[in-house]
């Protein structure tokens, strides 16, 4: 079996229903969530980069964007390795 790569702009809407000070806690969540999901693995073996998690805290806890583009690299073993796939 190959690596499987896949682009995914994933939206984070439901955050802000989220208490303001918790809001890009729950982005990195919803993105590792909806990763597994769609990559059909356990959530644990999800690994977000740091530049994707920079991305999503640029602007602090209380302001994550409303979504986010990411590029998906699943691996033989089960692994998923997820990288910000858009424009900075």
């Amino acid at each position: 079996m190959a690596d499987t790569e896949r682009v995914y702009t994933i939206p984070l809407g439901v955050v802000k229903s989220v208490p303001i000070y918790r809001r890009s806690n729950r982005a990195m969540t919803e993105v590792r969530n909806y990763l597994a999901r769609h990559m059909k693995t356990p959530a644990e073996n999800v690994k977000i980069d740091p530049g994707l998690s920079e991305i999503i805290w640029a602007r602090g806890d209380m302001k994550p964007p409303s979504r986010i583009r990411v590029r998906a690299v699943k691996f033989e073993d089960g692994g998923v390795e997820a990288e910000f796939a858009g424009e900075r």
